[in-house]
């Protein structure tokens, strides 16, 4: 680690990157070395990938191991990593229980370093893509859409949510903003595709757009239903520098320090939330 790591007034976030396969257990096995690892190295946050429990062979698979919220192996599995390792962790997505028997909600549930389940954001934006003749998604099949923005109080800044296909709408990050968000954690799960095209401009984009530290990170290589993800996990300073970049798909995990005095001196400067005259949020 480096020294400025140590500035106990800078604490230290982690990326984890995994290839998630279709067995929970194996999946959980593989956070967790790569959890206590983050945690030895004083990550006082943790972000997991979208889908880090499972990647199915079918898009069906994941209602099979569905949780209610509250109670299941993996969110057991998340209170005790960051209740042991003392460390908060975003859950990436897991599958939880809907009103439709068929569907779940993709949560993406954050832990406190006690053990505590203290926000739950369900993705929005659902991934239904046609990429090409070979290439198509219909994530709303099997998956129920959420519909609530989440930002919360954390003792290294205000936390923001967001998962994967999310990062294509500004203007849910421009309400995190709005709601105070000065790190945002999105998990994510970017086909090897477009995350080639787009994954590293979209999320620098939207840390300059808003001024805040984007903590992305991604699925990377080749998954039981032979989805290619990207991988490239990425930890994005407010000014749109990289702090951190895991190269290519291999699993692994990044850091890097969240200094909130380089994050305000960015907003001062040039003050795009007072400037603002387009609102998306004026309900909230």
């Amino acid at each position: 680690m480096k020294n400025f790591y140590k500035n106990k007034s800078q604490p230290i976030v982690a990326a984890i990157q995994m290839c998630s396969s279709d067995h929970v257990d194996d999946n959980l096995k593989i956070a967790q070395q790569w959890i206590i690892e983050a945690a030895r190295n004083e990550a006082r946050l943790v972000v997991l990938p979208e889908m880090f429990a499972m990647m199915g062979a079918s898009p069906q698979d994941k209602v099979l191991v569905k949780e209610p919220f509250g109670q299941g192996k993996i969110q057991n599995f998340l209170s005790e990593q960051a209740r042991s390792n003392k460390t908060w962790i975003v859950g990436g997505t897991i599958p939880i229980t809907c009103d439709n028997p068929d569907k779940v909600r993709a949560a993406c549930l954050v832990f406190n370093d006690e053990g505590d389940c203290v926000a739950r954001y369900d993705k929005i934006h659902l991934f239904d893509v046609t990429l090409s003749e070979d290439e198509s998604y219909k994530e709303s099949e099997t998956t129920q859409g959420g519909d609530e923005m989440i930002v919360i109080d954390t003792p290294f800044g205000k936390l923001g949510l967001a998962v994967c296909y999310d990062i294509r709408f500004p203007e849910l990050f421009r309400c995190l903003l709005n709601k105070g968000a000065e790190i945002i954690a999105i998990p994510a799960a970017f086909t090897f595709t477009t995350g080639v095209a787009h994954w590293e401009l979209l999320i620098r984009t939207r840390a300059i757009e808003n001024f805040c530290y984007m903590i992305g990170a991604c699925q990377g290589g080749t998954h039981p239903n032979n989805r290619s993800t990207y991988g490239n996990s990425m930890i994005i300073e407010p000014w749109g520098t990289i702090a951190a970049k895991k190269e290519g798909t291999d699993s692994g995990v990044i850091y890097s320090s969240i200094d909130l005095n380089k994050l305000n001196h960015a907003r001062k400067s040039i003050p795009v939330q007072t400037h603002q005259r387009i609102f998306f949020d004026k309900k909230s």
